[in-house]
């Protein structure tokens, strides 16, 4: 680190701690020459993919877009703003450890459908309509038929797994 007075390549570092709710550290350092000091701060830089899009052109991933698709899915359905927070969370996250340089848009589509299906099957039901270019009432009911099939295999899952606990109490 340089120092910002007299240019001097060496400097130390005196106190570091955290900073912006832990996403930062804020570092005091001093110059070894002209015994100056000053802060500096520090964060991770992490690289989101870029996409590649069904044409094959390639743009920066957007979070703002990804966001305003989501809340359009979800304009006036009882989804609290911590939960679709949280959900947008978990895509970025999903997105950042996939460790590629380049992901398709499809790809984000499908991430979003199963965040959307977690959050509110109408919000689903929405985006998949917009994504999958939905051209008559068929494929709407055929989508809401998917989603059913999947809710009842989900929650057989969840039922099954009580079983053996309500079993083990009887006795």
């Amino acid at each position: 680190m340089y120092c910002p007075f007299c240019s001097h390549e060496e400097t130390k570092v005196i106190d570091s701690r955290l900073a912006g709710d832990g996403r930062q550290i804020r570092r005091r350092r001093q110059c070894l020459d002209c015994n100056e000091r000053f802060t500096t701060f520090e964060t991770a830089e992490l690289v989101m993919p870029r996409l590649v899009k069904s044409d094959n052109s390639r743009q920066p991933f957007d979070e703002a877009k990804l966001r305003n698709s989501m809340v359009r899915a979800l304009e006036k359905r009882p989804v609290p703003s911590d939960a679709f927070e949280q959900a947008v969370g978990r895509l970025v996250h999903k997105l950042r450890t996939m460790g590629e340089r380049e992901v398709p848009s499809r790809l984000i589509g499908e991430l979003v459908m199963e965040e959307l299906r977690e959050l509110d099957q109408v919000a689903y039901v929405r985006f998949a309509s917009v994504y999958r270019s939905f051209q008559d009432v068929t494929e709407f009911q055929d989508e809401i038929k998917r989603l059913q099939e999947i809710s009842d295999a989900t929650a057989s899952r969840e039922q099954m797994s009580l079983l053996p606990e309500l079993l083990g109490k009887k006795k």
